[in-house]
């Protein structure tokens, strides 16, 4: 992680404010090299026990316990998840997401507020498992549907297949590699899940990380038992 670069020209800014009704406001600024995607914010000197790589290690994990002390998810979101861990994931809560082009905002429950941003630092954070995903944090849509990220999960792939047919490598455009790099983020999913369920902290982060996983799971069933004929539908024009 590259923690020195001040040119904005060169960074890619998400900034999530939450807004709770009782008037606490807490923002979370993230910014990414925009070449690699890559979190260049300053992370903590310290990390408490449950972000060493070897606690709940992913069984898939490719990280070697000698050269990473620490999992590079868990110490990206030390923050975030030690300001929700007295929140309930019901909890109503207002969120206003600015971007550099454009502002989002929305009255969410705490549980799918906190998702999208989780979404954004485990696809930046240095995890090469989950690193396939930050072509989707370069144009990320807050509080995304599972159908939509179905949609642009796909849709980056196929124009990854492009671009490797494009260097004379073989594409999958039947999407069976997809298939497997959804099923290998759900085994980080559920590791992940372990780590956060024995530290004591509230819901809200914990279910914020079921959904990113219901929706890795919406997309590999939508593949799997060919659900797309609705999208096929769409794309009718360009069947000529």
């Amino acid at each position: 992680m590259n923690n020195n670069m001040d040119n904005s020209n060169e960074i890619l800014t998400y900034n999530y404010k939450f807004i709770f009704s009782n008037g606490v406001e807490r923002e979370f600024n993230v910014k990414l090299d925009k070449e690699t995607l890559d979190l260049v914010e300053p992370s903590p000197k310290s990390y408490p026990k449950w972000a060493e790589l070897k606690n709940y290690k992913c069984l898939n994990c490719l990280l070697d316990d000698e050269k990473h002390q620490f999992c590079p998810v868990a110490v990206n979101i030390v923050d975030l998840i030690d300001f929700f861990k007295d929140s309930f994931s019901h909890e109503e809560v207002y969120v206003v997401v600015e971007t550099d082009l454009r502002s989002y905002m929305k009255n969410i429950s705490l549980q799918k507020g906190v998702s999208s941003l989780l979404g954004i630092y485990m696809s930046t954070c240095g995890c090469p498992i989950l690193e396939k995903l930050k072509p989707m944090v370069r144009f990320h849509l807050p509080f995304a549907t599972p159908e939509e990220t179905s949609y642009r999960a796909i849709s980056m792939y196929l124009l990854a297949q492009y671009f490797k047919y494009k260097n004379g490598k073989k594409p999958d455009w039947n999407l069976n590699k997809l298939v497997k790099v959804y099923d290998e983020i759900q085994m980080v999913n559920k590791s992940f899940w372990k780590r956060l369920s024995h530290i004591k902290i509230k819901d809200a982060s914990i279910n914020a990380l079921i959904i990113l996983d219901i929706f890795a799971k919406y997309i590999v069933f939508e593949i799997d038992e060919d659900k797309l004929s609705e999208i096929e539908r769409l794309c009718n024009a360009h069947f000529d």
